[in-house]
């Protein structure tokens, strides 16, 4: 199939671009990668059309090449078609280089097993160094847009792995150095600034680190196809996460950088590279330039004895710059280093340059609001005070925050965002009050909460208005939690707002979900207090009953049941009757049981609704029959949200798991410990182990068939995960000898009341559980004992003979291990005579004797007939048994 033509072309990308999952879900996903690299060769397409196919590749790489071996063939590829070009200049040169970069970083082929990779850095390295001009890949009229392009491809591959060129420092230092004002300044800059943070990152947690100023100095260039240093690389991968951000350091690597001490020639070398790197600074864009700053910032900052002095020059430059970028990235300077790069001088300068530019009046809303952020995080020592709390800076003072003042004319942002600052200068001015200086922040914070409440409080008043007053009651709430001056106001104008709107309760429950104790418990009385204080009639009886399920509890319980009862006769539609037996229902959950039992029972009597009747009459069955605590549980968040016609059916599902006993995975482990040979049954040693904290289990027993009595249950009272407990004892009435498989259920309580039913893994009761043992005859009397019970097994028993092999353990090892509770006469080590008593009335005698080295035969005597395959299966693997 020839090469698609333009159109066709056009076609399949927008096709593609329309729905990109679409069309690789389609049939012609398999060709499109494919009939892409196979295009870009073509000489019948335009240079622009193939710039288009590699702008696709570059927006979706990870569709195109999926996989590792995908993307591996597709730099290959994309590095041939590069090779292909003419001599002469091409728009497809840097297309070329970003697409195989993307590929190689999309698919996950960057690695050192990569011929891809082994192919494509050193060709990098060589445009960006101006080497691989003039060799074939591209035009002394390229040179520029090239080396630029190959930075920028380099710092990629650094970003996604870093260390890959932390072995050649000191070629990108030589190269910045040669560049002057005509070679790729920015994009070497930025480079050599990234590779240097990397590599200092990956020394600090390195064991056994390469010499730092060899790193810096060394001029070394790999060669096409040669071998690349991998080795910061791969333990940059041990390390580092892939670079997101350049200032986004945790403590840890913080404290990991302060680990590193380089020797004074490292050091020298090292402040050398970062004085040549802040020299070229001047030649960057803004952003460049910031990018730059933070980039060397982080490499210094946790460095000993790497002074911050070499900043001085452009901290100069920099306080007096208009662009944000580089404002913010002399902000960031600030936080690292503090006092050491900062004098007093220079603080009071920037925190001045802040105050003034936040007060422009022609400054963009996103600028202010930036200017602002920068105040209120103003990266300055603040007054020692509890951990988390908020402080001004020891710098900025009232007088200095006159303009900036929060007014009801800005934008709701930038009210907010002045507010902020305004209730900082409140916790500084707690115990000072300003005389003859004009209004004190506290009574100006007062007067402007009193205009957003009255604002609010208007009838038909906009949303917006609503949620910035909240938003502003919510802002004072937590910046002056501990002050019970600002408190109560705020307390007592948000009740009167209440008081004259309670369509906003939603707001005021949002409000109380979100704020601290010190504010939410006084705010909540005051609500309740003012919501059972209107008449059960008001024309806002859904909005007191929301408030009121929020806000009720233990306390006025009296004064609320009366409110409640008034409202009863109100609550004609299905909605109140709702919100009044949610009310209802969030008082059994408190607690409150005086009192609510009539009002139950008067609403089952006198709601219209069959639903809401039939609710009032589900709560009152659960306040009579259940206990405070299993109440709670009940009541509590629902298990599930089911989504039915009924309500009642919905809640019924939502505690019928409280209620009603519930299947669950067991955090229960059974097994059969030790035997027991004595007493008159057989029992059986049960271990028991848990995973959580298990309360009242009960441990049902069944045995399939007739052959053993019903078993009893075992109880336990509790059981905790890591406490060494008890072995359980299941005593064993076996009808006939046989072993038998037990099947076992267990009934618990968890920690949070529910009661939960799980079935265990069966558990096995082998033939040798039921082994017991004869009475002790008298001293001397054991040889006639034995030979009474074996000439009484016949005639009506049976007698056989078998072969008991040994293995490498002896007769004696073997009868010590597992027969040693029923022997009666011994000789060792070799003969034994054993009686074994078998439930519910058999018996099982052994003569053991003449043994030899592999083996020893036994002469077995029982009345029992169907025990012979059991005893036979039982001897032979006794030579196996652990």
């Amino acid at each position: 199939m020839g090469p698609s033509s333009r159109e066709t072309w056009a076609q399949r990308l927008g096709a593609f671009r329309a729905s990109p999952s679409a069309f690789m879900a389609g049939p012609e996903a398999e060709d499109l990668g494919r009939d892409l690299l196979s295009d870009l060769r073509s000489e019948k397409l335009s240079e622009q059309t193939k710039v288009s196919l590699l702008a696709l590749s570059l927006e979706y790489p990870a569709e195109l090449w999926p996989d590792t071996p995908a993307a591996e063939a597709t730099v290959t590829s994309l590095l041939d078609t590069l090779d292909f070009l003419p001599p002469r200049a091409s728009a497809l040169r840097r297309p070329l280089l970003l697409a195989a970069t993307t590929a190689l970083v999309a698919g996950g082929a960057l690695g050192p097993t990569s011929g891809a990779s082994l192919r494509l850095l050193p060709l990098l390295l060589g445009l960006a160094s101006g080497r691989a001009l003039g060799q074939g890949i591209g035009h002394s009229s390229e040179q520029r847009s090239l080396q630029a392009t190959a930075c920028e491809c380099l710092r990629e591959l650094e970003s996604c792995k870093p260390g890959l060129l932390g072995g050649y420092l000191g070629l990108l230092r030589g190269l910045l150095g040669q560049g002057g004002p005509v070679g790729p300044v920015q994009p070497l800059s930025l480079l050599l600034a990234l590779a240097l943070r990397n590599t200092l990152a990956i020394q600090a947690k390195s064991r056994a680190r390469a010499s730092l100023q060899g790193l810096l100095t060394a001029r070394v260039s790999p060669t096409g196809g040669g071998p690349w240093n991998w080795t910061l690389a791969e333990e940059g991968g041990a390390h580092l996460q892939p670079q997101v951000s350049p200032w986004l350091a945790t403590e840890e690597e913080e404290c990991g950088l302060s680990a590193l001490e380089p020797s004074p020639e490292e050091a020298l070398e090292l402040r050398a590279t970062v004085a040549q790197l802040l020299d070229t600074s001047y030649l960057l864009t803004p952003v460049a330039q910031a990018q730059l700053l933070w980039q060397l910032g982080w490499a210094l900052r946790g460095l000993r004895g790497q002074l911050p002095v070499l900043f001085k020059s452009q901290l100069v430059r920099l306080l007096g710059t208009a662009q944000l970028t580089l404002l913010h990235a002399v902000l960031a300077l600030k936080a690292a280093f503090g006092e050491a790069l900062f004098t007093a001088q220079d603080e009071a300068l920037l925190l001045r340059r802040l105050i003034l530019a936040a007060q422009h009046p022609a400054l963009p809303l996103p600028a202010h609001l930036f200017y602002l952020h920068c105040l209120l995080s103003f990266p300055e020592n603040c007054p020692l005070g509890p951990a988390g709390e908020e402080a001004l800076p020891l710098l900025l003072e009232p007088q200095l925050c006159c303009g900036l003042l929060p007014s009801l004319l800005l934008d709701p942002m930038a009210l907010l965002a002045c507010l902020h600052l305004l209730c900082l200068l409140c916790a500084e001015d707690e115990e000072k009050e300003e005389k003859g200086q004009g209004q004190s922040p506290r009574r100006y914070l007062e007067e402007l909460l009193a205009s957003l409440w009255q604002r609010a409080a208007l009838n038909g008043g906009s949303r917006a208005l609503a949620t910035l007053c909240f938003q502003a009651s919510y802002l004072v709430a937590y910046c002056l939690a501990g002050q019970p001056t600002v408190l109560t106001p705020l307390i007592h104008g948000l009740a009167q707002l209440y008081r004259a709107r309670p369509v906003l309760a939603p707001h005021f429950v949002d409000l109380l979900d979100q704020v601290g104790s010190e504010l939410g418990e006084p705010l909540r009385v005051v609500l309740q207090q003012e919501v059972v204080s209107r008449p059960g009639g008001d024309e806002a009886l859904g909005w007191h009953l929301q408030m009121l399920a929020k806000v009720a509890d233990r306390d006025a319980q009296s004064a609320t049941l009366s409110f409640l009862q008034a409202a009863a006769v109100h609550c004609t539609d299905w909605g109140l009757q709702q919100a009044l037996l949610q009310v209802c229902r969030n008082l059994l959950r408190a607690g409150v049981g005086e009192g609510l039992a009539d009002l139950l029972q008067a609403l089952a009597r006198q709601l219209e609704d069959p639903d809401g009747r039939d609710h009032a009459r589900l709560y009152y069955i659960l306040l009579s029959h259940l206990s405070a605590p299993k109440l709670g549980v009940a009541l509590g968040p629902s298990l599930v949200v089911p989504a039915l016609a009924s309500s009642l059916v919905a809640e019924n599902q939502g505690f019928a798991a409280t209620l009603m006993v519930q299947e669950a995975p067991a955090p229960i482990q059974l097994s059969v410990g030790a035997r027991r040979a004595e007493g008159l049954v057989p029992v059986l040693q049960l271990q028991v182990e848990v995973l959580e904290p298990v309360y009242s289990l009960e441990l049902r027993f069944r045995v399939e068939g007739q052959l053993y009595e019903p078993l009893g249950a075992v109880h336990v009272p509790c059981l905790f995960p890591g406490r060494p407990t008890r072995p359980l004892l299941l005593p064993l009435q076996p009808r006939r000898p046989a072993p038998t498989q037990l099947d076992i259920r267990a009934l618990y309580t968890t920690t949070t009341g529910l009661t939960c039913y799980a079935h265990l893994p069966p558990l096995p009761v082998n033939f040798a559980d039921l082994f017991l043992p004869f009475p002790q005859p008298p001293e001397g009397a054991s040889l006639g004992f034995f030979e009474e019970l074996w000439e009484s097994c016949l005639p009506k028993g049976t007698e056989s003979r078998l072969w008991c092999p040994l293995g490498p353990q002896g007769l004696e090892d073997l009868v010590s291990r597992h027969l040693e509770p029923f022997v009666v006469v011994a000789q060792p080590p070799t003969s034994y005579h054993i009686a074994i008593r078998l439930p519910p009335d058999s018996r099982l005698l052994l003569r053991l004797e003449k043994a030899q080295a592999d083996g020893v035969p036994v002469v077995l005597r029982t009345d029992e007939w169907a025990v012979l395959p059991l005893v036979g299966d039982y001897l032979r693997g006794l030579a196996t048994a652990v």
